[in-house]
């Protein structure tokens, strides 16, 4: 997955903390001193209160006059409440995300709109992305967002395929982990104007999925140890999918989340959105 280069979690956490602290700011020194302009107004014009007295409207003019409460006190109080629900589920519980590009095809597709748990590998602080609750670790044949070693400021989904320690072998387009060839079943081809595609059932930890592989590329073999503190990621389109066999393994600390569900698929704004594929991802 990529997308454009905006940080939006830096972003929501200026407006959040600069609307509350606008907020704060006249709570705490503006705010006593309007309160008293209008206590004294209103002994001024003890009348205000009546509909249609003349001091109703005297009152009404010298409050807004001198004690209204200014236009960016009143954005950041109507503002703060939304935008701090926001960061809170954006930061620490989902996050929707739309998927840009083909590599995991056909577990998801382009147009494909997934929502990530935030909190299944630990609680982490934004913008930092500082883990500061441990809650679990990434199995493998989850799909996991994150940031991958080269593009630190671009988000990508993936498989996981490989755990710290694991080998992680590919022979003539077969996974195999810790010598272990991983369960495959094929079951389709599908001719295409350029290339054959041979799609196949894989199981990788609790994980049951389809994947794809192109006839037309020929096998790229490796075999690699995963180290500490990382994890070897692959897109479920073998061949057409940047991954750690081009830019390496993912550290834990660029983890974003656990992606678990399709909540809409919309290939562009001149198309109809589309809740066909709605569902959780395996």
């Amino acid at each position: 997955m990529s997308g454009v280069n905006i940080d939006f979690p830096l972003i929501l956490t200026i407006l959040v903390a600069g609307s509350g602290l606008i907020w704060l700011l006249d709570a705490l020194f503006l705010a006593p001193g309007r309160r008293q302009t209008v206590s004294a107004l209103q002994q001024q014009f003890p009348n205000w209160q009546q509909e249609g007295h003349p001091q109703s409207s005297q009152y009404a003019a010298r409050v807004e006059d001198s004690a209204s409460e200014p236009v960016i006190v009143e954005y950041a109080k109507s503002f703060f409440p939304v935008l701090l629900v926001v960061f809170v589920l954006r930061s620490f519980i989902a996050e929707p995300f739309q998927i840009p590009s083909s590599s995991m095809v056909p577990t998801l597709e382009v147009g494909d709109y997934i929502l990530v748990n935030k909190f299944t590998y630990g609680i982490r602080l934004p913008v930092t992305r500082t883990k500061v609750i441990d809650v679990g670790e990434p199995e493998r044949g989850d799909v996991m967002v994150f940031f991958p070693p080269h593009m630190n400021d671009t988000y990508f989904i993936k498989r996981v395929i490989g755990l710290p320690g694991d080998t992680v072998s590919y022979r003539n387009k077969r996974l195999y982990i810790n010598g272990e060839l991983v369960s495959h079943e094929e079951v389709a081809i599908v001719p295409g104007p350029h290339a054959r595609y041979r799609l196949g059932i894989e199981e990788l930890g609790d994980a049951r999925f389809t994947m794809q592989t192109n006839d037309a590329r020929l096998p790229d073999d490796f075999s690699v140890v995963v180290k500490p503190g990382h994890y070897f990621m692959m897109g479920d389109n073998r061949d057409n999918s940047s991954d750690s066999r081009v830019w390496g393994q993912v550290p834990e600390k660029d983890i974003v989340g656990r992606a678990f569900a399709v909540w809409m698929h919309w290939e562009s704004f001149l198309s109809i959105p589309s809740f066909d594929r709605v569902g959780f991802i395996e």
